[in-house]
Order: structure tokens, then sequence, then C-alpha cells
């Protein structure tokens, strides 16, 4: 059984060694700069480096061994992930993340210009993915082969943010479709989160086509899935426990399937209900149980539950017809588990 806490606890080493010295080098500039190191500290703090477990596994499914070199190669997908959560936060005007202030959140409670700041941080972050993982220690030609992968993971990214800013501007125009809000968790969240990191593993390694296939056979529904749970945990979850709201994606009208669902099993009373509360900035909690009433009592949140079962029996399928160590089959089933049943 793959020991997932020992393997966070190294790449959380990396990202403090990398605040450590992001610290010492910013301050070396001038001592202003210390709200931009400590948001950075911040931002690196926490997380399940779930991103970062599939790079590595990925590594070892092409069958190479354990190395710190593979370590922080992984770690930098972690960057990449605080990069995109302190724009999506932007975005969205999230507040509260892993139980804190979000990143613009924290400079607005300084006093500080919050978007502009948390912008900058962001664009830090990214940059310092590249550093991290081109600095890694593995050979330049295992580096040299996944360039072309590291473009396509940020063009996919950012086009599943763009284009859900785009459908959720475009709420009150028309009616949200499921198929546009898979469209949208694939781009954003399934191939960043699930695939891409594992094709850059088994790339690195010199991993076969046939096992880059297996992986997007394997990421792709697994990734949809992820996103279809956080868009449960988004209306339905506890604050407690998640370490944020539960009201955002209603308050923005995230074109969520969740939302999608619920939208097309409703009459026209419950979509004028929709329609007044969803999308609405100062909807409360009692608004906003309506809301999941209506989605439970309509059948969408069960679908939602029936939709991510389905894509874990997907990805499963796909990931035995994938011939790999045995440690490392062991290793992403496992992580397939804690991506479909998470509740955090």
């Amino acid at each position: 059984m793959h020991d997932h806490t020992g393997f966070k606890e190294r790449i959380d080493e990396v990202l403090i060694r990398l605040a450590d010295e992001e610290e010492r080098a910013l301050l070396g500039l001038h001592a202003e700069l210390s709200p931009l190191s400590e948001q950075l500290r911040r931002s690196l703090a926490c997380g399940k480096r779930i991103r970062a477990a599939f790079l590595y596994w990925g590594w070892r499914a092409a069958g190479q061994p354990d190395c710190e070199g593979v370590i922080r190669a992984a770690a930098a997908m972690e960057l990449v992930h605080a990069a995109a959560c302190t724009h999506d936060d932007i975005i969205d005007d999230s507040r509260m993340r892993h139980g804190q202030l979000t990143a613009h959140a924290a400079f607005a409670a300084n006093g500080q210009r919050s978007t502009a700041l948390a912008m900058i941080l962001g664009d830090l972050l990214m940059g310092y993915a590249g550093h991290v993982f081109t600095s890694c220690g593995l050979p330049g030609a295992y580096l040299a082969r996944t360039v072309p992968l590291w473009s396509t993971l940020l063009r996919e990214t950012m086009a599943g943010e763009f284009l859900e800013v785009l459908r959720t501007e475009a709420r009150a125009d028309r009616t949200p479709l499921v198929a546009e809000s898979l469209e949208v968790a694939r781009f954003k969240t399934a191939k960043y989160t699930v695939e891409r990191p594992l094709h850059l593993g088994a790339t690195l390694g010199g991993g076969s086509r046939a096992l880059l296939e297996a992986f997007s056979g394997y990421g792709l529904p697994l990734g949809e899935a992820f996103q279809l749970r956080d868009d449960l945990l988004g209306t339905f979850g506890d604050p407690a426990r998640t370490g944020k709201s539960n009201l955002d994606d209603l308050r923005d009208a995230k074109p969520t399937a969740l939302l999608a669902l619920t939208v097309a099993a409703a009459g026209p009373d419950e979509r004028r209900l929709l329609t007044k509360l969803v999308g609405n900035p100062e909807l409360g909690e009692e608004e906003a149980s309506s809301v999941r009433e209506l989605m439970e009592r309509c059948g969408a949140r069960q679908q939602v539950e029936d939709m991510i079962r389905e894509r874990i029996g997907r990805a499963g399928a796909a990931l035995d017809l994938a011939a790999m160590p045995a440690e490392a089959r062991s290793a992403l089933s496992g992580l397939a588990a804690t991506a479909a049943d998470r509740s955090l």
C-alpha cells in the first residue's frame, strides 16, 4: 500500500525549502516585499498533493525508481496548482480556501490592493513551477521530452478557466448544458489534475505510447469525477470540513453539471426560483437551502453521484489494461478511490 502521508511530507519539504529560499531572495531585493513572501508561504502550506502524486506514479509506472529528482519534479505540479487557485480565487472572489483567507482576501484585510497583488503572486507561483521542474536534478534529456507537454498543460488549464468565465457570464441568456459543464471540467480539472501530470511523469521516465494512452483512458474520466465531486462539495459540503464556502458556486452561478441537471429537471415555477436565487451575490443560507432541497428533490444530486461512479468504473477499467509495476497500479487505484470518495 502506497504511503501517501509519507509522500506528502516529502513534497511539503521541497515546497518549504522553496519558500525559505525565495523569502531570503525577495527580502534581499526589498524589505517591503515581505507581504509577498508571506503569502507565497501560505499558498504552499496546504494541499493533498494529489497532482504531485500523479506525476510521481506516472514516472514509477514507466518502470523508474524512486529518487529525489522526481520528488522535486512532482512538487512543481503543486506550484502550478497554487498559481491556478490564486487566480481562480480572484475570478470567483472566493474568500476562504483550506480554512484560511485566500491571497486576495488576505491582502485586502491588510488594506492593500488585493487583486493586483494576488495576480502578481499567482504569476510568481507559475514561474516557480517551471524553475523547480527544470532544476529538479533529472537528466536534461529526460526534461527535454516534456517541453511540449508543459505548453499543452498550461494551454488546456487556461482554456478551461476562460470557458468557465464565458459560460458563467452567459447564464442569463441560455439554459446551462451538462455537456458544456463537463467540457469545462475536462479542461480545467481532468487534464491538469490527473491526465497531464501522469503524462509528464511517464514521459520523464521514457514510458511507451501505450502507457500514455492508458493514462488518458484512466485520467480523463477520473479527473471529471474529481470535478463532479468538487461541485457537490461546493454546494453540499460542510465548510468546517472543506475549508471553503458552500455558497460561492450558487452565488456565482457556476456552470456546473449539478446546476445544469437541476435546471433541466425543474418545472416552470422551480426555474423561476432558480433564476431568482442562483447568481444572487447576496444569497443567504436559507435561500441556498431551498436550492439544495430542489437539487435533491429533482434527482440532480443523485445523477451527479451516478456520473461519478460511472467515471470511476471507466478509469479502473482503463488502468486494468495498462502494463505497469504492481506498486504503481495499486497506488493509482488508491488515488482513484480518494478522488471519488473524498469529503474535503
